[in-house]
């Protein structure tokens, strides 16, 4: 069975309830209706202003009751209500929205994880070959500082965690544990001090090669070849790497997903096809 098999499968057994902000996007609306056949999800539009979404926003954040009521008339802010709220398992939107408006929404109703002040994305990456990786952050933010690093690898860890089992992530770098200097590599060799004493399985900082061949990990004294999870140190590192994966190894790349927020959200490309929005439907739901 394919990772994506397996996904699919631990979907339909959460047998979540999703809420779609956009449905009056044709695209949306023809995946909830495939979500629902398959039985991947139950997918709900958005529900009437209720005094429940009102408390969350005030509770939340402390806002007025005029305020709540004000930013629950935007789709995106009542959909991550609804989640915040218990009237939905999951949010999955940005068909027809910015992943900056998701990010607020989410972040103002839902809030972030315990621990976490970052919120953040990954892409599930499956490769021809049959391997499963997950790349972050590949869509969200731009210059992590050291601190904000962490914050990604720990909500990557968890995300993989839901998705393909043990995490056991990599922070990458251009040099391997203490062949190289730079700030660059400091800053992840920081990272990975702090997320050993947070328990991560995690090393760094480590080059792409030594990370994900054994051969090579061997010859730079780093038991490595077995990593999961491969956080880049910037957007640009990032964006760039999962698109050579796509271009150069036929690989599949699905997301970006959100993370690091109390419960699960998705946002999805503007571009995305109803196969696309099936996928990344099913991927939130496994996570939740």
């Amino acid at each position: 069975m394919s990772i994506l098999e397996k996904i699919y499968a631990r979907a339909r057994e959460r047998n979540a309830t999703v809420v779609f902000p956009e449905l009056d996007d044709p695209r949306v609306a023809e995946a909830a209706v495939r979500l629902q056949a398959d039985g991947l999800c139950h997918p709900v539009p958005l529900a009437e202003i209720c005094e429940a979404q009102v408390a969350v926003l005030m509770q939340a954040r402390g806002m007025k009751e005029t305020i709540a009521r004000r930013l629950l008339a935007k789709p995106l802010y009542r959909a991550a209500a609804m989640v915040a709220a218990g009237q939905a398992d999951a949010m999955v939107a940005g068909a027809d929205s910015a992943t900056k408006r998701v990010i607020e929404a989410a972040s103002i109703a839902i809030g972030l994880a315990p621990e976490i002040k970052t919120p953040s994305s990954f892409f599930l990456m499956l490769f021809p070959d049959g391997r499963s990786l997950i790349f972050a952050d590949c869509a969200v933010n731009v210059a992590p500082s050291q601190g904000e690093l962490v914050d990604i690898a720990r909500a990557t860890a968890a995300s993989a965690q839901g998705l393909l089992g043990a995490p056991r992530v990599a922070l990458l770098s251009y040099s391997t544990a203490d062949s190289g200097q730079g700030a660059s590599v400091d800053m992840v060799r920081g990272a990975a001090e702090s997320l050993a004493d947070l328990g991560v399985d995690s090393f760094g900082p480590i080059q792409a090669d030594a990370a994900l061949n054994l051969a090579i990990g061997a010859k730079k004294g780093v038991n490595s070849g077995d990593f999961n999870v491969l956080v880049f140190p910037d957007l640009n590192a990032g964006n760039i790497g999962y698109k050579l994966c796509q271009e150069l190894a036929s690989a599949q790349a699905l997301g970006p997903f959100l993370q690091g927020f109390r419960k699960p959200v998705c946002d999805l490309s503007r571009g995305a096809s109803v196969a696309d929005i099936v996928a990344a439907t099913a991927v939130t739901v496994a996570m939740a």
